[in-house]
Order: structure tokens, then sequence, then C-alpha cells
């Protein structure tokens, strides 16, 4: 038998799951130019050793493809610059957190916040600029939820952003109205729609706002592709960006932390033009490297549930008629996703209500009726609330189901939270129906949607499997759990097939790039609590080792 060229690098004494049904357990696997080469047992692994050969011996641990997050936004990242709210669970404590940042910084020209939880503020509403001004004082303060859908400012916030009773509709969202006066509360809606766009981020960098600074966009990025690929994250799929923001790219790239391979989706606001869409084709074909891919387009049909601006089929709870709105009436909305089909784009549209999925998919049928089917693998992004009729139309319309696990774990989404309140208990057989659609056939792509949640792939696989609290507690939903097996998939196949990647990624297979992870725990053995804290002892992207734990 001739022996084959040595590998550049050999990984031996692992247990390797795949995700390959071809062969979907091995010991060992070879790495040639990036590429895996061969994948079998230890017995013949030596063939493939020479005097240059890297070795890793894993020691019998878990190794799997490079986790892939199908929906991160590692470019708004978090900010140690911001007071960090996540976890603040009362209106007083937030209170307390900004009034002690202030103090300790007084000569600071804006406070800016992050993460707070709307179940925070008492009484089912919403905060109030009234509520920030005793702590605040005149320096102008700007508190971010923990999904970035909604900004909170202070009065001398408003004053500096021009926000007033005559002047609502604002570059950055939504000024909400008090209903008896007319005058603007100190909430901001829309603001992930309007905000987060290239008008509005340019508006607020051109307004004095420290966060939208190009340096601080930057420091946001970087650090968080640094803590990507320690968790094991080979592939990051960015859902919402301008062509601003790809040069923030370049940089990391060029300064070495873009170690997780990128797919950038490119934001799709109300008002894109054809020009614009001209822009986007342009910029695909400048980044269509394996490294680096600008293509897809991300899309808003709907809001949020907790603030009630998510699309429901039936009235909120305790709200009347009130249902939330979409951001296109359906006909617009159908005819706009057939344009963008046609011109062969993909389609991210974040979509958590029931009526908001249920209009995606209308649009994805009558896209398929007028122009042909074609394997386009638009994806519904979330998939919070899915009306049970809707479940078998994404296998049948080649829909991706693009899910984040955590985001229903019952401390965040279930009882007692403003999301299950709002949804009403007669509805939460509707949420985040997992199992539902795999067993439908329906690919699910997992993702973290960070920093709206912790990007760490095992708390995702933790709670796709229990939706159990991270601390542990009873089950929310648990007949919507999936096996781990499932999970895995999900972080993996699901998410390279969702993104046109399965040829290249997804499975450790001959020929496919050698992006993997060395486990510290085996996941699919150990008991479901035992996953969160399983650490990524090495990670390898194209056959380089890029991370080592500790």
């Amino acid at each position: 038998m001739s022996h084959p060229a040595p590998a550049d690098l050999l990984l031996t004494g692992a247990r390797i799951h795949t995700v390959d049904p071809e062969l979907p357990e091995a010991q060992a696997l070879a790495v040639r130019d990036g590429r895996i080469v061969w994948v079998g047992p230890d017995a013949e692994a030596e063939e493939w050793a020479g005097p240059g050969t890297e070795r890793i011996d894993a020691a019998g641990r878990l190794v799997l493809p490079g986790f892939i997050d199908a929906h991160n936004h590692v470019r708004l990242g978090s900010d140690d610059a911001c007071v960090q709210l996540a976890g603040v669970r009362t209106l007083d404590a937030i209170l307390d957190r900004i009034g002690a940042w202030k103090e300790a910084n007084p000569d600071a020209g804006w406070i800016e916040a992050e993460a707070f939880d709307y179940s925070a503020i008492p009484g089912g509403r919403m905060p109030t600029a009234a509520d920030l001004d005793p702590v605040t004082g005149d320096t102008p303060a700007i508190v971010l939820s923990y999904d970035v859908h909604t900004a909170w400012l202070n009065t001398a916030a408003m004053r500096r952003l021009g926000v007033a009773k005559d002047r609502t509709d604002l570059p950055f969202g939504t000024a909400a109205t008090d209903p008896a006066t007319g005058e603007p509360t100190g909430f901001v809606k829309d603001f992930a729609i309007k905000g987060l766009s290239r008008d509005g981020h340019r508006a607020l960098r051109d307004l004095g706002v420290p966060w939208a600074s190009p340096d601080r966009q930057y420091g946001r990025l970087a650090k968080s592709l640094d803590d990507a690929i320690g968790f094991g994250i080979t592939t990051v799929v960015e859902p919402q960006n301008s062509l601003d923001d790809l040069e923030l790219y370049d940089r990391a790239r060029a300064e070495g932390r873009l170690r997780s391979r990128i797919v950038a989706a490119l934001f799709h606001p109300r008002g894109t033009t054809e020009e614009d869409l001209d822009l986007f084709e342009a910029a695909a074909r400048v980044h269509a490297g394996d490294r680096f891919r600008v293509g897809p387009l991300k899309l808003y049909i709907d809001d949020v549930v907790e603030p009630r601006t998510a699309a429901l089929l039936e009235p909120y709870t305790g709200c009347g008629a009130h249902r939330g709105e979409t951001f296109y009436p359906a006909e617009e909305f159908a005819e706009l996703l057939a344009r963008l089909d046609a011109r062969g784009f993909q389609c991210f549209v974040h979509a958590t209500g029931d009526r908001g999925i249920r209009t995606v998919l209308d649009a994805v049928e009558h896209a398929r009726a007028v122009n042909g089917p074609r394997d386009a693998r638009h994806q519904v992004v979330h998939v919070e609330c899915l009306d049970p009729e809707d479940v078998p139309r994404f296998e049948r319309l080649g829909v991706v189901a693009c899910m984040q696990p955590r985001h229903c774990a019952p401390e965040i989404a279930g009882p007692g939270q403003d999301w299950a309140e709002n949804v009403g208990e007669e509805r939460w057989h509707k949420a985040w129906p997992m199992r539902s659609l795999s067993e439908a056939g329906a690919v699910l792509a997992f993702s973290s949607d960070w920093n709206v949640a912790e990007m760490d792939p095992m708390i995702g696989i933790y709670t796709a499997l229990t939706r159990r609290p991270l601390a542990g507690g009873d089950p929310w939903q648990e007949e919507e759990t999936v096996d781990v097996a499932t999970a895995v998939y999900g972080y993996t196949m699901g998410s390279a097939y969702a993104n046109f990647l399965e040829q290249d990624r997804g499975s450790l297979t001959v020929g496919k790039a050698a992006d993997f992870v060395v486990l510290s725990r085996d996941i699919l053995a150990v008991a479901p609590e035992r996953i969160p804290g399983t650490v990524a002892e090495v990670v390898v992207v194209a056959g380089e080792v890029v991370h080592r734990a500790g």
C-alpha cells in the first residue's frame, strides 16, 4: 500500500462525533492544506504522520465540528464602557447601578447602559425619563434593552437628541408618547430597525452618542470575536450590517482578531432602493471568500413580544384589541420578497409573533408562485410564537427556522416573565416549537443572538435539551425539547445548510474545511445539567490551532 503524503495536522485519541451519517464516529483525523484528508481509527493514523506533522492528542475527549452560530451580533456586542444591567431584576436596582456609575464617573459626558430587562419595570409598563432623571440629573443618559430593540432616555438625552412632542419619528427610532399629554415619555421603540440602520447609526454618531463611534464599535466587535473563538464558534453569521460596517471586519482581519469565519448579512430597511441593492451585490462580489463572505439580506416583519410590538394573530393578553403591527402590509411584503428572490438574494426575516411568521411564510409562498421554486433557503429568524398550522410549511416551502434556544428559558420568557404574560397561557404551546419543527422535517439552525443572550453554545444546547432555568428548576413547555444529537446538528450542519455552507463545513468529512473543537466534557453522554461549563479546550480553524483554553 502506498503511503499518503504526511498530514500538516493529525488528531488522535478522540471520540469524534462527525455529524456525518456515512461515518458517524471516529478516533482520528488528518489535515492537509486546511482540509480534512482522512477520518478513521487510531490504528491507521500513523500512516499520515511525518516529521513536520503537528499532533493533537485528544486523550479520549469529544471532538465536534466547529460550531456555526447562525445569528450572532458580534459587531453589536457588549460594551465595557456601558453600565451593565444584565440580571438586574428591579427598577430600583437598575437606578442604583446607574447612580453608582455616575458617582464614580462624575465628568462623563454621557451615561450609557445596556441590557435592561423589561420585566424589571413594575406593573408591566415601559420605563420613562421620569424614572431616570432623579439619578442622572443633567447628564444625558441612554439605556438599551437586553434585546436592543428599544432605548430609554432621560430628559437631558431627549433634549440632546431632539426628541420632542412634534418630533417623535426619529432617525434612530419612534418615541413613545403619553396618551394624555402627547409628550414623549423617554421610551423609544424600533431602535433595532432604525437605530441600528446605516442612517440611524450615523445620526447617533453625529449627535455625539459615544456608543455609536467607530472606535467603540470596533472594540465591541474585537471583544466579541475573541469570545466567539474561545467558545469554539468557528463560523459566525453576523445578521445585520450596513456597508459602512464592512471596514470593521477588514480592520479585525488586519489586526489578527478575525479568527472565526464570518458571514455578514446586509440590512434592508424600508426605503432600500434598487441602487442600494446594486451596491449590496457589488459588496458580495468583493467579499466572497471563505473567511469573510457578504451576501444575505436582513429584513424585519415585526418587532418583539415583551413591549407588545410583535404581530400576533389574536390580541395580547389584557390589551383589548391590540395585537401588534407588521412593518409592511402583507401584500407589500409579499411583493418585496418576490422582487428580492427574483434577484437571487437570500433573506433573513426577523419574525417573532405568530402573525408576523405567517406573513413571512405567505410571502415565500408568493415568491415561489411568481418566480418558480428555487433553493433560496430564506430564513425565519427567531420563530418565538408559531401557530401549529404553520409548522409543516417550513419544510414544504424550504424555509429555515433560525432559532435561539436560550430565549425560551423559563427565567427569560416563562411564567411570570413579560413574554409569557403578554402571550397568555392559552398560547404557551406555540412557544419556540423546536421539536415540532424538527419532526415536521424543517431545518433548524441554532444560534445565540448574542448579545441578547449568552454566546456560549453550551448554554443554548442545555436549554434546547431541558427548557429549564440555567440554575436548575422546573422546565417550561417540556414537550418541545430536542435530544442532544438534534441540538448539536442545529449548531453545526443545520446552520451550515442554512447558509449554503454544507459542502464545506458543518461535519467532519473528508474534503471539508478542518474546523473542529475538542471539548472538556462529552456533552453527548453527560447529564444535561453538566453541559454548561463545558470548555472548548482546543479550537482549530482551517487546520490551524487558533485557541487553547487557559
